[in-house]
C-alpha cells in the first residue's frame, strides 16, 4: 500500500505540490504566531498582554483561514480522484483499501510539509518577535522565550485537520457502487452534506448577529473600541460561511451569468462548465470570497477608525496595526490558496482539455475557456465577498456616526476588487499555460 501511494503521488505532482504548500505555509503561519503566545509567559504587564493578543487573536484568525484552506485543498485533490477510485474498485479494491490509499498519500505529504513548516516557524517566530520589539510594541527587556511546544502544537493541529479533511473526502469519494463513481466522476459529486450547511448557517448567523449587536448595543458604549470588537470579525465570519456554501452558490449564480456569456465559444463553454463543475471550481471561489470580505471589511474599518478618532488615542496604533496584519496575512494565504486551487483543478482536467483540442479548438481557445471560467468565478466571488464585508462596514460606520455609507475610503472597494480579480485571472492563466502546453505536446507525440 505504501509503495502504491508513493507511485500514485509521482503521477500527480501538481496536486501533491498544492497540498504540500497549503500544509507547509499553514504550519509556518500558525507556528510563528504561536511562539509569541508562548513567549508571553516570560513577559509581564503590557508586554505580556500585547504578545497574547498578537499570538492568540491574530494567530487565531490566521489559524481559521489556514485550516479552512488546508481542508479545502486536501478535499479538492481527493474529490478529483473519484474516477480513479472507481477504477480501483472495479478491479477488486474495497472501499476501505481505497480510503487507506488516500490517507497514506495525504499523510506522506502532510507529515513532510508539517515538519518542514515547524522548522521554518521556529526561525520565523524569532524574526517576528524581533520585528515586534524593534517596532516598539514590546520593551527591550522582554526576551523571546518560545520552545518547541508551540511549533509542534501548530504542526499537530494542521496534521489533524489534513487527516480529517482527507477522511471526509475519501469517504465521500468511495460512497456508492464503483461503476457509478466512474461515470459520475466528471460531473457533480452529489448534494452538500447537512452538517456543512449547518456550519455555514451558524457562521453567517453569528456574523449577522454581531453586526446587529454593534448597532443596537456597542454603538452606545463609552469604550470607543466596543463597536470594533463586535463588528470587526463579522465580515470574516460571514465570508467563511459563504465560502463553505461555495458549490451551491456557484451553481445558483452561474445560471444568470450564462445569459451574459456572449456568443464566443470560450464564453459559452466557460459559463456551462462553471455550473457543471461547481464542486471543483468552488475550491477557487471560496478563497476569493474570504479574501474580498476580509480585505474590504477590515480596510474600511481601519479607515473609519482613523478618521473618527482623534490622533494619539490610546492603543489606536496597536489596534490598527493588528487589523492590517490580519488583512495582510489573510490576503497572502488566500492568494496562495487561489493559485493552489487552480493548479490542482486544471491539472485534473488534462483529458478534458485534450478532447477539446481534438474536437477542433485551438490552444488559445482552450486557454481562453479556462480563463473565462476564472473571470466568472472572480465576478461571483467579489460580489459575495463585498456583500459579506457590509456586515462590518455598515454597523461600524453607524456606530461612529457616519451613517450607513462611510464618509471616505470608498475607493478601497474597487481597488480590492481589481486586485482580487487580477490575482484570480493571473493564477488561471499561469496554471493553464503550462498544463495546456504539456497536454497538447504530449498528445501530438
Amino acid at each position: 500500500m505504501n509503495a502504491l501511494a508513493l507511485r500514485s503521488l509521482r503521477h500527480r505532482p501538481r496536486a501533491a505540490v498544492a497540498t504540500f504548500l497549503a500544509v507547509l505555509l499553514g504550519t509556518l503561519l500558525i507556528g510563528s504566531f504561536a511562539t509569541l503566545a508562548e513567549s508571553s509567559s516570560a513577559a509581564s504587564g503590557a508586554d505580556s498582554d500585547t504578545l497574547v493578543i498578537l499570538g492568540a487573536v491574530v494567530g487565531g484568525w490566521g489559524a481559521v483561514i489556514v485550516l479552512f484552506s488546508v481542508a479545502s485543498t486536501v478535499g479538492i485533490t481527493t474529490t478529483q480522484r473519484a474516477g480513479e477510485i472507481g477504477l480501483l474498485r472495479t478491479i477488486g479494491a474495497t472501499p476501505r483499501q481505497a480510503r487507506r490509499l488516500i490517507a497514506r498519500e495525504t499523510g506522506a505529504i502532510a507529515v513532510t510539509a508539517a515538519v518542514l513548516g515547524a522548522l521554518l516557524a521556529s526561525v520565523a517566530g524569532r524574526a517576528l518577535f524581533a520585528l515586534i520589539r524593534s517596532g516598539g510594541l514590546v520593551s527591550e527587556r522582554t526576551q523571546y522565550d518560545a520552545g518547541p511546544a508551540s511549533v509542534a502544537g501548530a504542526a499537530l493541529l494542521v496534521l489533524l485537520v489534513s487527516a480529517l479533511a482527507a477522511a471526509v473526502a475519501a469517504r465521500r469519494a468511495t460512497r456508492g457502487p464503483a461503476g457509478v463513481l466512474v461515470r459520475e466522476s466528471g460531473g457533480e459529486q452529489g448534494r452538500m452534506r447537512w452538517w456543512r450547511v449547518a456550519i455555514a448557517l451558524l457562521l453567517i448567523g453569528y456574523g449577522v448577529a454581531m453586526a446587529v449587536v454593534t448597532i443596537t448595543v456597542s454603538a452606545h458604549d463609552e469604550d470607543p473600541y466596543a463597536a470594533m470588537a463586535t463588528s470587526g470579525s463579522s465580515s470574516i465570519l460571514v465570508g467563511v460561511g459563504l465560502a463553505v456554501l461555495a458549490p451551491v452558490l456557484l451553481r445558483w449564480c452561474a445560471g444568470p451569468v450564462r445569459l451574459f456569456a456572449g456568443t464566443s465559444a470560450a464564453a459559452h463553454l466557460a459559463s456551462y462548465n462553471t455550473a457543471r463543475r461547481a464542486h471543483l471550481l468552488a475550491g477557487v471561489l471560496a478563497p476569493v470570497i474570504v479574501l474580498t470580505s476580509a480585505a474590504v471589511g477590515t480596510l474600511l474599518l481601519v479607515n473609519i477608525d482613523r478618521r473618527t478618532l482623534p490622533a494619539g488615542t490610546e492603543d489606536s496604533a496597536t489596534i490598527n496595526l493588528l487589523n492590517n496584519v490580519v488583512v495582510g496575512m489573510i490576503a497572502l494565504f488566500a492568494a496562495i490558496m487561489v493559485v493552489n486551487a487552480f493548479v490542482a483543478t486544471v491539472a485534473h482536467r488534462r483529458e478534458e482539455l485534450r478532447r477539446l483540442w481534438l474536437l477542433g479548438a485551438t490552444p488559445r481557445q482552450v486557454r481562453g475557456s479556462v480563463v473565462a471560467e476564472a473571470a466568472v468565478v472572480a465576478a461571483i466571488g467579489v460580489l459575495l465577498g463585498t456583500l459579506a464585508a457590509l456586515t462590518t462596514v455598515v454597523p461600524f460606520a453607524i456606530a461612529r456616526d457616519e451613517g450607513a455609507v462611510p464618509d471616505g475610503g470608498l475607493w478601497l472597494v474597487p481597488a480590492v476588487i481589481a486586485a482580487v480579480v487580477a490575482v484570480t485571472l493571473a493564477s488561471a492563466r499561469a496554471a493553464t499555460r503550462g498544463t495546456v502546453r504539456d497536454t497538447l505536446v504530449g498528445a501530438g507525440r
